[in-house]
């Protein structure tokens, strides 16, 4: 089969930190990636099931894994080669159209699930991680025994597999996954009634995090950051009451919360932030522009940084991770899971308008550089299309 292939190949890894640092998705050429024909993976237990895929998004750290800007911290958790691509919709051998969750949960490595009903992202012990018939990988599109979603074909557990309803287009359910991202980042938040909240980064995950807020929080009043005029409309849209230039987000949050100036953060600020971004600016600004005492959701993939936490100590602002997503607890002590929640978040926000453009396998570079850069081409979430 056809797919697009992650080698551990060093040199090339640096060459395409070296190219992306120039030009934006260009590490996509000189890089470690390339298309190639491979044999499909094998089904490694009678509970797995051979999907081809028919939309995959590239998504943030996608770009940071073929671009060369990854932390080291993820090395343990892979294994080579593999074929990137975990935003998924496909269809089985039934016909039977699935998306995935691509979490390689205990279920998925014949591991005891945390609790009864556990999702694949659940967990209190990575331990796992080492266990099953499967080679190391914390994805699926980043274990070369699964495939992924940049080529033909890949393996899933049934436990990562929701069936899609016959009204959602492939744009909808390929939309699922971030959306469930979204949802999970902003019942992480603990969002007070009225609570001002200020989302960092307006592609698809500071997206869908401002319609989940909207839609399953009582936030009050939400600043968000976008750089381009697209990604302020739709901000407006999925429901900011402000929407500023990355670079004008303290002045916004001050003015709008009366505070003062203390160096460069804020006497107080919003009650909440979800960085989206996840770069070292971004988790500054998320810091210094969050009250004393208040709390900042890292949702987008952060890089390897060297950054001053001494506000953060000061402030004893809580800093909380928003890795993927799994059960969530919901008013009055109910349960459901964040994927299960996406499927209605992304027909009332109508998510499926962030699919901005389709490349075959073949036009790869191409594909990545438009995904690299998304904002600046008018472009929100770019995807592979096969098998259709």
């Amino acid at each position: 089969m056809e797919a697009l292939v992650f080698e551990r190949k060093p040199v090339r890894y640096v060459a395409a930190a070296a190219a992306s640092r120039v030009m934006p998705g260009a590490g996509g050429g000189v890089g470690p990636l390339r298309l190639r024909d491979i044999d499909p993976p094998e089904l490694p237990g009678p509970e797995w099931h051979t999907i081809r895929p028919r939309l995959t998004g590239i998504c943030g750290s996608d770009l940071a894994t073929v671009e060369g800007r990854s932390s080291r911290y993820f090395e343990p958790l892979v294994s080579f080669p593999f074929v990137p691509g975990h935003e998924v919709v496909g269809v089985d051998d039934e016909g039977r159209r699935l998306a995935l969750e691509p979490v390689l949960g205990p279920a998925a490595r014949d591991e005891p699930l945390p609790f009864p009903g556990a999702a694949p992202g659940d967990g209190e012990d990575y331990g796992y991680l080492l266990g099953g018939a499967i080679k190391d990988g914390i994805q699926i599109g980043f274990c070369s025994s699964t495939g992924g979603g940049w080529g033909e074909a890949l393996v899933a557990h049934q436990s990562q597999l929701h069936q899609v309803p016959d009204d959602f287009t492939d744009e909808a359910a390929v939309m699922l996954e971030p959306a469930a991202g979204g949802v999970h980042a902003a019942l992480k938040s603990q969002v007070q009634p009225g609570d001002t909240i200020a989302v960092l980064g307006a592609g698809t995950m500071g997206l869908c995090s401002l319609a989940a807020l909207r839609s399953l929080t009582e936030a009050g009043t939400i600043i968000a950051t976008a750089k381009y005029p697209h990604q302020q409309d739709l901000a407006t849209a999925l429901g900011a009451d402000i929407v500023v230039d990355p670079h004008e987000v303290r002045r916004a949050v001050r003015r709008f919360c009366g505070c003062r100036m203390l160096g460069d953060y804020l006497s107080g600020g919003v009650d909440i932030t979800i960085d989206a971004v996840g770069n070292p600016g971004s988790v500054a600004d998320a810091v210094a522009l969050t009250r004393p005492r208040g709390r900042v959701v890292l949702l987008g993939m952060p890089e390897s940084a060297r950054i001053d936490l001494t506000g953060l100590w000061h402030r004893e602002t809580e800093l909380v991770g928003a890795y993927t997503y799994g059960t969530e607890t919901l008013h009055g002590g109910k349960t459901a899971t964040s994927f299960e929640m996406a499927f209605d978040l992304v027909a009332s926000a109508n998510l499926e308008q962030l699919v901005s453009a389709r490349y075959p396998l073949h036009r790869y570079r191409e594909a990545i550089a438009h995904a690299a850069e998304a904002g600046s081409r008018g472009a929100i979430k770019v995807v592979f299309e096969q098998n259709v």
